[in-house]
């Protein structure tokens, strides 16, 4: 099947413009374009004009093609592309929230998704077995069988873990629950008692302290009336939240949550799976299930990045390391700025991460509440990072000689080193109390004063040190230079979406400083829409500005402009997507509360 010119061409740059790896900063060339019955060898994709200057990469087989350039059975490769797409971005993730939520219709859903994703990938083998292999040993095929397998299973322990009765009871207590929840219920649960507490004790306090002998007394009745809520939360609303009526037993619950409800093979299942499983295997079928939840999305995106480079047929030999130097370093940033948007629209609220007070101990546990702030974990990262990057930067040239580019790489390595451990630093209370000694050791005659009290501004973190060291990498990279022009403007291109991020996280230090929060809901600063639309694009373009993916834009003829109005283009998308696909989130835990239930959340 043959595109017409416009598709094609779009198609390709596409294709281009997703295509990650390479070297973080390494120079970009020119390559030979040869032809050979439609079919584009690979001096069309390697740079071989440029390898003077690098001795470390080395020239790509002219035998070698890639499955882009050919048009044999295409067909087939864009049928497993699109079952894929459906499957992996559109379908799964309302599977996983729908898994989070502990909703009923989980099941569907991931049956529907295992249903695109098998179709896919017998459409991708048999286009495998009608072409040659035109990428040996590719990370792709490996890696494909390997997620099949994992969701394969994953889909039969979801169906053991609805039929022995896990579901039950779990959806308000279940620990793995809240760090997905974008306002946790324990954090709203103590919002609304804050609110109501003066009156409710002050009420009680005072009708309680003399009387209370008589039926219809008032202390009797508020008495019996805060008894009544107390019991309501521990069991009777747990009840109801899975809409269990009085006379209702457990297996009934559990047949009307099964997918062929009423069915012999339901009866079955609901009377023989918590029979044949053991107690620790269960818990042990749960914790899986739910690990997955967690990380089967970031195997999606791997496999996906896998399949893009096996298809262009790049980063073959030691095009290797400069190819995961890419995807690691872009991938790390597109992630960051999903991450930065799940944390605005609510997620990890009952951590402190969503720009609201920190809930108490007491509210979500020891656990959450000695976790640290969200500054604390992206200064860890980065120290991560630059503490293990400084002897990774030569890995493609081991044992010659250290260029001027491979000193520049490092010393960018020491700067994240440096700064994510500065920002660990300020992040530490224990540090934080060390510089307040000279100042508390003169508070004890005047402790109890107001001037002494901690500052609003204490109660979230305000650490510039993760913004500040990105928005040197940023502007670095706006004049960082390169042998191509292509490559050039594409650089320039993601450090001046890094700079915008790094302005935008500023405003929002600045806002939060002059009012800090004081609530336990999510404050959604606007200014980290901002942040996380410039990580998203920038880590694309940072994937697509590799070597392999420049020549492979000039030898196609296609621009940076292109390739940019593309990339920002999907990144909002996506973030359209995910605001969706929480809001069917919240839409699915509702659907699971009674009327009662949900109109308390919605006061």
């Amino acid at each position: 099947m043959r595109l017409g010119p416009v598709l094609k061409i779009a198609f390709k740059a596409l294709l281009v413009g997703v295509l990650p790896l390479a070297d973080a900063h390494g120079h970009d060339g020119y390559g030979d374009f040869t032809k050979d019955k439609n079919r584009v060898t690979a001096a069309a994709i390697a740079p071989i004009s440029t390898l003077g200057a690098f001795p470390s990469l080395s020239v790509t087989p002219p035998s070698a093609q890639s499955y882009f350039a050919s048009s044999a059975w295409s067909s087939l490769v864009i049928a497993h592309v699109t079952l894929m797409v459906i499957a992996w971005v559109f379908i799964l993730p309302i599977g996983v929230v729908l898994s989070v939520s502990r909703s009923r219709l989980k099941l569907p859903v991931q049956f529907l998704f295992l249903v695109c994703h098998v179709l896919g990938l017998v459409a991708g083998t048999v286009y495998s077995n009608r072409t040659p292999d035109l990428y040996e040993n590719n990370a792709h095929h490996k890696l494909g069988w390997v997620v099949t397998w994992i969701v394969l299973a994953q889909g039969l322990m979801g169906l053991v873990d609805l039929y022995a009765g896990r579901r039950i009871g779990n959806l308000a207590t279940h620990d793995e629950q809240t760090p997905f929840i974008p306002v946790s219920i324990e954090a709203m649960a103590q919002h609304h008692r804050l609110q109501t507490m003066p009156q409710v004790h002050d009420y009680r306090y005072f009708d309680d302290s003399g009387q209370g002998t008589e039926r219809a007394s008032c202390s009797l009745r508020s008495h019996s009336l805060v008894e009544e809520a107390e019991a309501s939360q521990s069991i009777d609303s747990r009840r109801t939240m899975y809409n269990v009526e009085e006379g209702n037993s457990k297996d009934d619950v559990i047949g009307k949550q099964g997918f062929f409800y009423n069915s012999m093979i339901d009866r079955f299942s609901v009377q023989s799976t918590p029979g044949l499983l053991s107690e620790w295997l269960l818990v042990l079928v749960d914790l899986t299930n739910n690990s997955l939840d967690r990380v089967i999305l970031l195997l999606g995106f791997l496999t996906i990045t896998t399949g893009i480079v096996t298809y262009g047929g790049v980063f073959r030999g030691n095009h290797i390391f400069s190819g995961l130097a890419h995807c690691i370093k872009g991938g790390v940033f597109f992630w960051y700025g999903l991450l930065t948007f799940s944390r605005w629209m609510g997620c990890f609220a009952e951590l402190g991460w969503a720009w609201n007070v920190k809930p108490s101990a007491a509210v979500v546990g020891s656990r959450k509440a000695s976790v640290p702030s969200a500054e604390f974990v992206e200064s860890f990262v980065m120290f991560l990072y630059g503490s293990t990057n400084v002897f990774l930067e030569h890995l493609g040239a081991w044992g010659k000689a250290w260029s001027a580019q491979d000193l520049e790489h490092v010393s960018i390595s020491i700067m994240f080193f440096g700064g994510g451990l500065c920002g660990m630093l300020v992040e530490s209370r224990n540090i934080r109390d060390l510089l307040h000694t000279t100042i508390l050791m003169r508070s004890s005659m005047q402790e109890s004063h107001e001037s002494w009290h901690a500052p609003k501004t204490y109660r979230i973190s305000l650490n510039p040190l993760p913004g500040l060291v990105i928005l040197l990498l940023g502007f670095l990279m706006t004049s960082h230079h390169q042998i191509s022009e292509v490559s050039t403007m594409m650089h320039k291109q993601w450090g001046t979406l890094l700079v915008g991020f790094s302005l935008a996280r500023a405003v929002t230090y600045v806002v939060t400083y002059i009012s800090p929060p004081t609530s336990l809901l999510p404050s959604r600063p606007p200014s980290e829409i901002i942040s996380a639309f410039c990580l998203i694009s920038g880590g694309l373009i940072f994937m697509a500005s590799s070597t392999d993916t420049v020549t492979a834009m000039e030898t196609h003829e296609l621009n940076t402009m292109l390739v940019f109005t593309l990339t920002v283009g999907l990144t909002a998308f996506l973030m359209a997507w995910m605001t969706l696909v929480f809001a069917i989130k919240g839409w699915a835990l509702r659907r699971e509360l009674t009327p009662s239930s949900t109109a308390h959340l919605e006061a």
